[in-house]
């Protein structure tokens, strides 16, 4: 071979190492390296419903790749072929491999959701499929569903006291019967020896407390009150008083928007009127709050009877020992119910 051929074989070779290394580079730059013009983590959500070209559409949305073509070579390459519904999020310095990987493989980010205290169950259904996969109408059909709730060993009055309002991390595409299955976990991780025995010590069981705590949670929105109202309930629980709370009143009306409690009201004949049946409702007025919970746990110790609204509309009360002391506050916030119209 001349120094001719050789030269051109050099060339060639040259230019063969030349072309592998530029094309590895290639490679490791479409792939390897961060991929997405994100600014910070982002966050992927897929729906049972997707196909693999609405997860590729959302792919490129929501990540927004240097090269959608290189994402969509890359999971061809992977036998990307099968939808695999989630939470999943994404970090600026992720590269293609990675990201077609987690979706491929189902490596979902948990998310955190808050279950609320609110009034009704079908208010908890739509907090909570406003922040998971699932729909109102799911939740609501497994917290309705009475067989559902009686093996669990509640009442639908007494279902309410299961929920415990709390910040949870789950996946997103949970199911409803394992999302219920976990809040019943974790009313049992909240209901440890340590409260049973503080309940008991009250003379009351974890669903007593869960009611008194949603009378409760009804009378103030003030935290630094609550164990102030727990223990005046406690008070005239001890005393085989009538509790005679006004929110227990408005629940039998089954008229959450009534803002005024008249004499008419009294006499309703339901379980939940406590200005006629003594002791506490059948159940919880509404989904307690962890505060109002607590607050019947860990009550006030005093020797108040009697509350009232104060007259000045800021949501706090007059507390008072004595009938007469009470009738005062009562006219005092009457007077100002009438001046404003409230009827």
């Amino acid at each position: 071979m001349n120094k001719k051929h050789l030269l051109i074989l050099a060339t060639s070779l040259l230019l063969l190492v030349a072309g592998i290394g530029v094309g590895a580079y290639l490679v490791y730059d479409r792939f390897f390296t961060p991929a997405f013009n994100i600014a910070g983590t982002a966050r992927l959500y897929i729906d049972r419903d997707d196909t693999m070209d609405s997860v590729r559409h959302k792919v490129d949305e929501v990540l927004s790749p240097h090269s959608i073509k290189a994402f969509n070579l890359l999971a061809d390459y992977e036998e990307f072929t099968e939808v695999q519904a989630g939470s999943y999020t994404f970090a600026p310095t992720d590269n293609l491999r990675a990201a077609v990987r987690r979706l491929k493989l189902g490596w979902q980010t948990p998310v955190r959701i808050v279950v609320p205290s609110v009034r009704t169950l079908d208010r908890l259904a739509q907090s909570l499929s406003n922040q998971l996969m699932l729909s109102e109408e799911e939740i609501m059909a497994l917290l309705s569903n009475t067989a559902c709730v009686d093996s669990m060993g509640y009442t639908p009055e007494t279902f309410p006291s299961l929920f415990i309002p709390n910040t949870y991390e789950v996946y997103w595409n949970i199911s409803a019967t394992e999302l219920l299955a976990r809040l019943h976990k974790e009313h049992t991780a909240y209901w440890n020896a340590e409260r049973k025995q503080k309940a008991a010590d009250l003379g009351l069981t974890p669903i007593q407390v869960a009611t008194l705590a949603s009378i409760v949670d009804e009378e103030t929105a003030v935290n630094a009150e609550k164990p102030i109202v727990a223990g005046l309930y406690l008070n005239r629980l001890n005393r085989g008083m009538l509790l005679q709370a006004d929110p227990t009143v408005k629940f039998a009306t089954g008229d959450p928007t009534l803002r005024r409690i008249l004499n008419k009201h009294l006499t309703i004949d339901s379980p939940y009127n406590t200005y006629l049946y003594k002791g506490l409702p059948p159940g919880p007025i509404r989904i307690p709050s962890m505060a109002a919970l607590e607050a019947v746990l860990n009550p006030a110790r005093h020797n108040y009877l009697y509350m009232c609204a104060k007259e000045d509309f800021s949501g706090t009360h007059n507390f008072a020992t004595t009938l007469a002391a009470h009738n005062a506050n009562a006219r005092r916030y009457q007077q100002a119910l009438n001046k404003r119209g409230i009827r």
